[in-house]
């Protein structure tokens, strides 16, 4: 099942997308928070609806989550191509010369307040950063959440997954050691276009591309990844409590902005499209 976040007459409603993408379902107002829906362990088949269907044309698409309760959960250098580009680039900060691949995951989150919707315009900040990339990632939304969450619990504490752009100014990331800031710029985490409930797709094999103004710049599938989706909530929840809601993104694949020759890095007007299978398509034009 496919659940949207959409502003409808100024509220925010939640609903249950057709097969053919074109009609949306709206809930009772009560379950206006996707958040809310996770937290009460509701199945979304059981959760009441309002007798509402609308086109999908005539509603504004949020991101699925637009506020998230806490800072995106994110794993960088997480497919080998990837983490190969990122070494040759210059921009690793601290890096170790030659080391493409890491002995445990490299971590880091965004903030909350980073998050826009499917459509909306990727602020480039020229005043703050003149290297902005793209990053196409998986993200997973945490349903019963947990502290000490083995391997094997993992994919049953998994609700369903959506796409992020994780947009990052390259500079920024580099001059600061740490990636909080060069991640965290307003509008620098694109989410949607829905959220695909955890039983509709395979989260082990599905395919990830990216393009900007219609070239193909990344692809690959998310077998790829080199520490995979149960390890990453293992060793996040190994002494964090994750909850209800929590967003993990995965990680990109080769084919990135620095990763060029030369480095490309977005320009106003822009647009960047990510697609995922068994997911949709996320859109957004830079500004």
């Amino acid at each position: 099942m496919k659940l949207a976040t959409v502003l409808l007459d100024g509220l925010q409603r939640v609903g249950c997308i057709s097969s053919d993408e074109t009609r949306i379902e709206l809930l009772t107002e009560e379950w206006s928070d996707l958040v809310d829906i996770i937290a009460a362990g509701i199945n979304t088949a059981e959760a009441t609806m309002s007798g509402q269907s609308l086109p999908l044309s005539s509603v504004r698409l949020l991101a699925p989550i637009p506020r998230p309760r806490r800072n995106i959960m994110c794993v960088g250098k997480n497919y080998l191509e990837h983490a190969k580009e990122f070494a040759r680039s210059g921009y690793e900060a601290g890096a170790v010369a030659g080391k493409d691949l890491d002995e445990y995951p490299a971590l880091f989150s965004k903030l909350p307040s980073s998050v826009i919707g499917p459509g909306e315009k990727i602020q480039l900040h020229p005043t703050v950063t003149q290297k902005v990339d793209y990053e196409a990632e998986l993200a997973v939304i945490i349903g019963s959440g947990g502290r000490g969450i083995s391997r094997d619990e993992a994919w049953d504490n998994i609700w369903g997954y959506t796409i992020i752009n994780d947009v990052t100014a390259r500079d920024l990331q580099k001059n600061h050691k740490q990636w909080f800031l060069g991640k965290s710029l307003d509008t620098f985490a694109p989410m949607g276009p829905w959220v695909v409930t955890s039983d509709e797709v395979d989260a082990a094999d599905l395919d990830v591309t990216c393009f900007v103004n219609g070239e193909l710049r990344q692809q690959a599938n998310t077998r790829d990844l080199i520490f995979d989706i149960p390890t990453l909530i293992s060793t996040l929840s190994a002494a964090i409590t994750l909850e209800p809601g929590d967003i993990i993104a995965t990680g990109t694949p080769v084919g990135v902005g620095i990763g060029l020759s030369p480095p490309t890095f977005l320009q106003s007007g822009d647009t960047v499209e990510i697609t995922i299978s068994g997911i949709g398509t996320l859109t957004n034009v830079c500004a």
